[in-house]
């Protein structure tokens, strides 16, 4: 999930150790890592620096090269305790915004009683791979709405994490226009998040485009949201997007417990630090921090012959005042 440039400034970095046997490369290199982190992170205020500067530079002992410094560099970043940031060596950093081979995209279909389903996936990669799913959500929630939903179940179970803003292009009818919610640096600065003609919006910047959006033909329709534990980073924005929405009522199980934005860094030989930036608050003004808990918890698991989740969440819609009669 990317989110706003630039993170918390905190007092300058501490001095590096003395003595510490690295080669100029790799104490420049190892020096801006922890540079990035200590300036960046969401969580800058609640870690040790002199502490885990010192140990960083112990741990790179006599390191020659950036690629020397690497288990350092991944132990600095596990000490910000967020649960959150990764490191990703050169190799593996095609893993952040790389493009998969097969778009998961979003899904949609009529329940019985002319309730709405939509099932959103996680979603990673490129612009394009973004406007792909953007694309063909939209054009099943438009099958589905023009087919005639009183209220919609929106399913974020499968929502593991990615981009958060393709998910919301795609849920924006849904939500309807209005604030969301935003994100909250560790310095205090807020970052919006908005629904505009059923374009996403960060502050005053378009996070989508307008190709196929579909209003829906019942205003404000009554929304379950479906969580769980695999709900997680990308899933819980969303999740938290539809907090204080009214008519709205969420189900399951807690989330993974990662509600923060992250943004990678490339570093100068190509690494990246996906680090965790910024909190998430809801349209109140609220940070939420850990597990999201819903409305209602459902303690029977889903199985292949029943999904008490949704079946508790469809009890719910058929009880709201669009959908009685139905």
């Amino acid at each position: 999930m990317l989110l706003l440039a630039g993170c918390a400034a905190t007092a300058g970095p501490a001095p590096e150790p003395e003595g510490a046997r690295l080669s100029p490369q790799a104490r420049a290199y190892l020096s801006d890592a922890l540079d990035l982190l200590q300036r960046d992170s969401l969580n800058t205020a609640r870690v040790d620096w002199k502490d885990v500067r010192a140990k960083a530079f112990s741990h790179a002992g006599g390191a020659r090269t950036p690629q020397d410094t690497y288990p350092a560099i991944n132990g600095a970043v596990g000490a910000l305790n967020d649960h959150h940031s990764r490191f990703y060596p050169p190799d593996q950093a095609d893993r952040v915004g790389g493009d998969p081979e097969v778009v998961d995209s979003p899904t949609s279909r009529q329940l019985p009683g002319h309730i709405g389903y939509l099932a959103l996936p996680g979603v990673n990669g490129s612009d394009r791979t973004y406007a792909e799913y953007v694309a063909r959500g939209r054009a099943a929630v438009a099958g589905t709405d023009q087919a005639g939903a009183c209220g919609w179940v929106v399913d974020l179970r499968g929502e593991t994490g990615g981009g958060m803003w393709a998910p919301l292009a795609v849920a924006a009818p849904i939500l309807g226009d209005g604030p969301l919610g935003g994100f909250v640096t560790a310095d205090g600065r807020r970052a919006a998040w908005s629904i505009r003609g059923g374009v996403p919006y960060q502050d005053d910047t378009p996070q989508a485009d307008a190709d196929g959006v579909h209003p829906l033909a019942a205003a404000s329709p009554p929304v379950a949201v479906l969580t769980g534990r695999g709900t997680a980073s990308a899933g819980e924005a969303v999740a938290i997007a539809f907090i204080g929405r009214p008519a709205t009522r969420s189900f399951g199980d807690r989330t993974y417990g990662v509600p923060t934005g992250n943004e990678p860094h490339r570093l100068s030989d190509g690494a990246v630090i996906l680090l965790a930036g910024a909190a998430e608050a809801d349209r109140t003004g609220r940070i939420l921090e850990g597990p999201l808990v819903p409305d209602e918890t459902i303690g029977s698991p889903t199985t292949k012959n029943a999904d008490p989740t949704l079946e508790t969440a469809v009890n719910w819609l058929v009880g709201q005042g669009p959908c009685k009669g139905y």
